[in-house]
Protein backbone atom coordinates (compact mmCIF):
# COMPACT_ATOMS: atom_id res chain seq x y z
CA UNK A 1 0.00 0.00 0.00
CA UNK A 2 1.09 3.66 -0.96
CA UNK A 3 2.75 5.59 1.94
CA UNK A 4 0.96 9.08 2.22
CA UNK A 5 3.07 10.40 4.92
CA UNK A 6 6.80 9.24 5.81
CA UNK A 7 8.50 10.67 8.45
CA UNK A 8 12.35 9.11 9.89
CA UNK A 9 14.16 10.53 13.29
CA UNK A 10 12.30 14.16 12.60
CA UNK A 11 13.70 16.70 15.31
CA UNK A 12 12.23 19.93 15.63
CA UNK A 13 13.33 22.57 18.68
CA UNK A 14 11.81 26.05 19.93
CA UNK A 15 15.08 27.47 21.23
CA UNK A 16 16.84 24.77 24.02
CA UNK A 17 12.94 22.60 24.00
CA UNK A 18 12.54 19.94 22.07
CA UNK A 19 9.09 19.92 20.65
CA UNK A 20 9.50 16.97 18.35
CA UNK A 21 12.10 14.25 19.16
CA UNK A 22 13.41 11.68 17.04
CA UNK A 23 10.05 11.10 15.23
CA UNK A 24 9.08 8.17 12.89
CA UNK A 25 6.37 6.98 11.57
CA UNK A 26 4.66 5.86 8.04
CA UNK A 27 0.66 6.59 7.26
CA UNK A 28 -0.84 4.30 4.58
CA UNK A 29 -3.73 5.52 1.97
CA UNK A 30 -6.56 5.42 2.61
CA UNK A 31 -5.84 5.15 7.12
CA UNK A 32 -7.50 7.32 9.46
CA UNK A 33 -4.07 8.03 11.56
CA UNK A 34 -4.63 9.12 15.41
CA UNK A 35 -1.89 11.21 16.77
CA UNK A 36 -2.61 11.74 20.29
CA UNK A 37 -1.49 13.24 23.35
CA UNK A 38 -1.77 16.53 25.77
CA UNK A 39 -1.53 20.15 25.21
CA UNK A 40 1.93 21.39 24.18
CA UNK A 41 3.22 17.32 22.99
CA UNK A 42 3.93 18.66 19.78
CA UNK A 43 0.83 17.44 18.01
CA UNK A 44 0.37 20.92 15.76
CA UNK A 45 3.90 21.35 15.26
CA UNK A 46 4.03 18.07 13.11
CA UNK A 47 1.16 18.98 11.21
CA UNK A 48 2.76 22.47 10.51
CA UNK A 49 5.74 20.56 9.16
CA UNK A 50 3.85 17.89 7.03
CA UNK A 51 1.98 21.20 5.20
CA UNK A 52 5.24 23.24 4.58
CA UNK A 53 3.86 25.87 7.20
CA UNK A 54 7.14 25.06 9.38
CA UNK A 55 10.31 23.17 8.47
CA UNK A 56 12.16 20.71 10.49
CA UNK A 57 15.56 20.21 12.25
CA UNK A 58 16.69 17.14 10.75
CA UNK A 59 15.19 14.13 9.82
CA UNK A 60 13.49 13.18 6.79
CA UNK A 61 9.42 13.85 5.63
CA UNK A 62 8.16 13.04 3.07
CA UNK A 63 4.23 13.45 1.82
CA UNK A 64 2.76 11.95 -1.94
CA UNK A 65 6.62 10.87 -2.28
CA UNK A 66 8.06 14.14 -1.94
CA UNK A 67 9.45 16.46 0.62
CA UNK A 68 7.47 17.98 3.03
CA UNK A 69 8.54 21.54 1.81
CA UNK A 70 6.45 20.87 -1.48
CA UNK A 71 3.87 20.92 0.14
CA UNK A 72 3.58 24.83 -0.36
CA UNK A 73 3.50 24.56 -4.23
CA UNK A 74 0.51 25.36 -5.86
CA UNK A 75 -0.28 21.80 -7.23
CA UNK A 76 0.07 20.37 -3.70
CA UNK A 77 -1.95 22.77 -1.96
CA UNK A 78 -5.19 21.37 -3.72
CA UNK A 79 -4.30 17.75 -2.87
CA UNK A 80 -4.94 18.56 0.99
CA UNK A 81 -7.15 19.85 3.29
CA UNK A 82 -6.52 21.95 6.59
CA UNK A 83 -8.64 22.35 9.52
CA UNK A 84 -6.64 23.91 12.53
CA UNK A 85 -7.87 25.67 15.63
CA UNK A 86 -6.89 28.71 14.02
CA UNK A 87 -9.00 28.32 10.45
CA UNK A 88 -10.66 31.55 10.26
CA UNK A 89 -14.00 32.63 8.96
CA UNK A 90 -15.19 35.83 7.54
CA UNK A 91 -17.97 36.57 10.15
CA UNK A 92 -19.77 39.24 8.30
CA UNK A 93 -20.28 36.97 5.39
CA UNK A 94 -22.58 34.05 5.09
CA UNK A 95 -21.39 30.36 5.11
CA UNK A 96 -22.14 30.07 1.27
CA UNK A 97 -20.73 33.06 0.90
CA UNK A 98 -17.67 32.30 2.71
CA UNK A 99 -17.24 28.79 0.88
CA UNK A 100 -17.51 30.49 -2.48
CA UNK A 101 -14.36 32.28 -1.95
CA UNK A 102 -12.25 29.14 -1.52
CA UNK A 103 -13.80 27.58 -4.61
CA UNK A 104 -11.70 30.76 -6.38
CA UNK A 105 -9.11 29.41 -4.42
CA UNK A 106 -9.48 25.80 -5.57
CA UNK A 107 -10.47 26.36 -8.80
CA UNK A 108 -13.45 24.02 -8.15
CA UNK A 109 -17.28 25.12 -9.40
CA UNK A 110 -19.45 26.91 -6.75
CA UNK A 111 -21.92 23.04 -7.32
CA UNK A 112 -19.50 21.72 -4.96
CA UNK A 113 -20.62 23.94 -1.56
CA UNK A 114 -23.55 22.40 -1.72
CA UNK A 115 -22.13 19.10 -1.69
CA UNK A 116 -19.89 19.76 1.29
CA UNK A 117 -22.59 21.68 3.24
CA UNK A 118 -24.59 18.48 3.10
CA UNK A 119 -21.88 16.33 4.23
CA UNK A 120 -21.81 18.49 7.37
CA UNK A 121 -25.28 18.76 7.30
CA UNK A 122 -25.47 22.40 7.19
CA UNK A 123 -26.92 23.06 3.88
CA UNK A 124 -30.09 24.35 4.91
CA UNK A 125 -28.58 26.86 7.25
CA UNK A 126 -25.80 28.22 4.13
CA UNK A 127 -28.23 31.76 3.85
CA UNK A 128 -26.54 32.20 8.20
CA UNK A 129 -24.09 34.94 8.78
CA UNK A 130 -20.71 32.97 10.13
CA UNK A 131 -21.37 35.80 13.04
CA UNK A 132 -24.78 34.20 13.73
CA UNK A 133 -23.19 30.58 14.05
CA UNK A 134 -22.59 28.25 17.34
CA UNK A 135 -19.21 26.90 17.96
CA UNK A 136 -20.18 23.62 16.77
CA UNK A 137 -21.77 25.32 13.30
CA UNK A 138 -18.72 27.35 13.32
CA UNK A 139 -16.53 23.96 13.50
CA UNK A 140 -18.79 21.85 10.82
CA UNK A 141 -17.88 25.08 8.06
CA UNK A 142 -14.44 24.39 8.71
CA UNK A 143 -14.89 21.12 8.09
CA UNK A 144 -16.94 21.82 4.37
CA UNK A 145 -14.40 24.48 4.06
CA UNK A 146 -11.38 21.61 4.30
CA UNK A 147 -12.99 18.97 2.15
CA UNK A 148 -14.62 21.39 -0.50
CA UNK A 149 -12.04 20.15 -2.85
CA UNK A 150 -12.14 16.55 -1.93
CA UNK A 151 -8.27 16.35 -1.27
CA UNK A 152 -6.30 13.34 -0.96
CA UNK A 153 -5.10 13.76 2.43
CA UNK A 154 -7.35 15.85 4.81
CA UNK A 155 -5.51 16.87 8.79
CA UNK A 156 -7.85 17.79 11.43
CA UNK A 157 -6.00 19.50 14.39
CA UNK A 158 -8.38 19.28 17.62
CA UNK A 159 -11.40 18.97 14.89
CA UNK A 160 -13.91 18.58 18.06
CA UNK A 161 -12.05 20.49 20.61
CA UNK A 162 -15.25 22.17 23.48
CA UNK A 163 -17.60 20.58 21.26
CA UNK A 164 -21.06 19.32 22.00
CA UNK A 165 -21.90 15.60 22.07
CA UNK A 166 -24.42 16.13 19.08
CA UNK A 167 -21.91 18.30 16.66
CA UNK A 168 -19.15 15.44 17.27
CA UNK A 169 -21.31 12.93 16.19
CA UNK A 170 -21.94 14.96 12.85
CA UNK A 171 -18.40 15.79 12.38
CA UNK A 172 -17.33 11.86 13.15
CA UNK A 173 -20.28 10.93 10.58
CA UNK A 174 -18.59 13.13 8.08
CA UNK A 175 -15.02 11.99 8.57
CA UNK A 176 -16.12 8.47 8.36
CA UNK A 177 -17.64 9.02 4.53
CA UNK A 178 -15.09 10.90 3.41
CA UNK A 179 -12.72 8.16 4.24
CA UNK A 180 -14.43 5.89 2.80
CA UNK A 181 -14.56 7.66 -0.18
CA UNK A 182 -11.08 7.69 -0.45
CA UNK A 183 -9.43 10.43 1.84
CA UNK A 184 -6.60 9.87 4.09
CA UNK A 185 -6.97 11.84 7.67
CA UNK A 186 -4.75 12.86 9.55
CA UNK A 187 -6.24 13.76 13.13
CA UNK A 188 -4.47 14.65 16.24
CA UNK A 189 -6.28 14.80 19.35
CA UNK A 190 -6.30 14.13 23.17
CA UNK A 191 -9.48 12.69 23.25
CA UNK A 192 -8.93 9.15 23.16
CA UNK A 193 -12.82 8.03 22.70
CA UNK A 194 -12.54 9.79 19.84
CA UNK A 195 -9.46 8.09 18.42
CA UNK A 196 -10.81 4.60 19.65
CA UNK A 197 -14.06 5.78 17.39
CA UNK A 198 -12.83 6.43 14.21
CA UNK A 199 -8.69 5.82 13.77
CA UNK A 200 -7.10 2.56 12.16
CA UNK A 201 -3.80 3.41 14.02
CA UNK A 202 -3.19 5.75 16.98
CA UNK A 203 0.75 6.83 18.06
CA UNK A 204 1.11 8.50 21.47
CA UNK A 205 3.09 11.46 21.73
CA UNK A 206 4.54 12.98 24.90
CA UNK A 207 6.87 15.55 25.30
CA UNK A 208 7.75 15.57 21.57
CA UNK A 209 8.42 11.48 21.46
CA UNK A 210 6.49 8.53 20.35
CA UNK A 211 5.70 6.68 23.08
CA UNK A 212 3.50 3.87 21.59
CA UNK A 213 2.10 2.97 17.89
CA UNK A 214 -0.38 0.44 16.38
CA UNK A 215 -4.22 -0.35 15.68
CA UNK A 216 -6.19 0.44 19.16
CA UNK A 217 -6.75 -3.08 19.08
CA UNK A 218 -3.39 -4.28 18.96
CA UNK A 219 -2.62 -1.82 22.17
CA UNK A 220 -5.27 -2.84 24.00
CA UNK A 221 -4.00 -6.68 23.58
CA UNK A 222 -0.31 -4.99 24.14
CA UNK A 223 -0.79 -3.84 27.32
CA UNK A 224 -3.82 -5.73 28.42
CA UNK A 225 -3.02 -7.84 31.77
CA UNK A 226 -5.33 -10.83 30.57
CA UNK A 227 -7.84 -10.76 33.18
CA UNK A 228 -11.53 -10.93 33.37
CA UNK A 229 -13.71 -10.23 35.81
CA UNK A 230 -17.18 -11.89 36.76
CA UNK A 231 -19.94 -10.16 38.58
CA UNK A 232 -22.56 -12.03 40.96
CA UNK A 233 -26.35 -11.22 41.84
CA UNK A 234 -25.06 -10.37 45.45
CA UNK A 235 -23.31 -7.13 43.80
CA UNK A 236 -19.71 -8.69 44.35
CA UNK A 237 -16.92 -9.19 41.52
CA UNK A 238 -14.04 -11.57 41.23
CA UNK A 239 -11.08 -10.64 39.49
CA UNK A 240 -9.55 -13.66 37.84
CA UNK A 241 -6.19 -14.04 36.20
CA UNK A 242 -5.74 -17.81 35.64
CA UNK A 243 -9.13 -18.87 33.96
CA UNK A 244 -7.79 -22.53 33.36
CA UNK A 245 -7.57 -22.96 37.23
CA UNK A 246 -11.04 -20.80 37.76
CA UNK A 247 -12.87 -22.67 35.90
CA UNK A 248 -14.84 -24.89 37.91
CA UNK A 249 -15.80 -22.30 40.19
CA UNK A 250 -17.22 -20.12 37.19
CA UNK A 251 -18.89 -23.65 36.31
CA UNK A 252 -19.93 -23.59 39.65
CA UNK A 253 -21.59 -19.62 39.53
CA UNK A 254 -23.51 -20.63 36.23
CA UNK A 255 -25.25 -23.52 37.55
CA UNK A 256 -26.21 -21.69 40.44
CA UNK A 257 -27.81 -18.95 38.11
CA UNK A 258 -25.45 -16.60 40.16
CA UNK A 259 -23.48 -14.54 37.63
CA UNK A 260 -24.57 -11.38 35.98
CA UNK A 261 -22.14 -10.42 33.62
CA UNK A 262 -18.61 -11.78 32.75
CA UNK A 263 -16.35 -8.99 31.32
CA UNK A 264 -12.65 -8.68 30.07
CA UNK A 265 -10.19 -6.08 31.44
CA UNK A 266 -8.86 -4.54 28.41
CA UNK A 267 -7.64 -0.95 29.20
CA UNK A 268 -8.56 1.41 26.84
CA UNK A 269 -6.61 3.98 25.29
CA UNK A 270 -6.33 6.53 28.33
CA UNK A 271 -5.43 3.93 30.68
CA UNK A 272 -2.62 2.97 27.93
CA UNK A 273 -1.54 6.57 27.44
CA UNK A 274 -1.24 7.03 31.62
CA UNK A 275 1.19 3.59 31.46
CA UNK A 276 3.26 4.33 28.55
CA UNK A 277 3.90 8.21 29.74
CA UNK A 278 3.12 8.03 33.13
CA UNK A 279 1.08 11.76 33.08
CA UNK A 280 -2.73 12.66 32.52
CA UNK A 281 -4.01 13.69 29.61
CA UNK A 282 -4.84 16.87 30.48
Amino acid sequence: MVNMIEMKNVQKQYGQMNALEDVTLTIKKGEIFGFLGPSGSGKTTTIKILTAQLHHDSGEVQVFNQPAKNMSKNGNKCKVGILTDNSGLYSRLSIEENLAMYCKLYSVPKTAIQEALEFVQLYDERKKKVSQLSKGMKQRVLLARAILHKPDLLFLDEPTSALDPVSTAHIHKGLRLLNQMGTTIFLTTHDMSEAETLCDRVAFLHKGKIQALGSPKELKERYSDQTITVELKDGSQHKIKDQIASAGKVHEWMLANKIVRIFSNEPNLGNIFMKVTGSDLQ
